[in-house]
């Protein structure tokens, strides 16, 4: 996890040339009124999700990873609070889907701040969890870009869950 102001961004540059990308895009477009959607980069290598929302309260939200893609969550404007944590602090609910490249977890963490401005890395590694509320709800406008990685990530918690299928908690059916 890497997290930092916007201005700092050509110091990861070096981590690739993905990031690099991504990280100019962030840097050299105005968001102010650009309407949420889905933005091609470069292909299904590096894309960006222009996201305005409520912040909600922790009680609501779940942890959640990444195989295939790394997130740079850039915070254009409001500000919300996220979780990272460890994957020996949580459980899996929900196994990957590669469709939406995500694992759903349960666990405990600790969280930061992030404000207007800045920007945080999260890895494949990195099991976080966005959008929580300062207090109480409050509209941010935020960007993520995906940035696709050439590794194939599996954590802890995964490779644990592949060994004692019992481990995992499937969420209900939905009818």
């Amino acid at each position: 996890m890497i997290f930092d102001q916007l201005k700092n961004a050509h110091l990861y540059f070096p981590l690739s040339d993905r990031i690099a990308k991504a990280l100019q895009y962030l840097a050299q477009t105005d968001f102010a009124n650009i309407a949420p959607g889905t933005y091609e980069i470069d292909g299904e290598n590096i894309f960006a999700l222009v996201q305005e929302y409520s912040t909600r309260p922790l009680s609501s939200s779940k942890w959640e990873s990444h195989k295939k893609y790394i997130d740079i969550q850039y915070i254009v404007s409001g500000k919300e609070k996220m979780g990272y944590t460890d994957a020996k602090k949580v459980i899996v609910l929900q196994r990957y889907h590669p469709n939406n490249d995500i694992v759903l977890y349960k666990g405990e963490g600790n969280f930061i701040t992030a404000e207007e401005g800045q920007f945080v890395l999260f890895f494949p590694t990195d099991i976080h969890m966005p959008q929580l509320a300062i207090n109480i709800p409050r509209e941010v406008k935020k960007v993520v870009v995906k940035v696709r990685t050439d590794f194939v990530f599996e954590t802890a918690k995964e490779e644990a869950v592949s060994e004692n299928e019992d481990s995992v908690i499937e969420p209900p059916a939905e009818g």
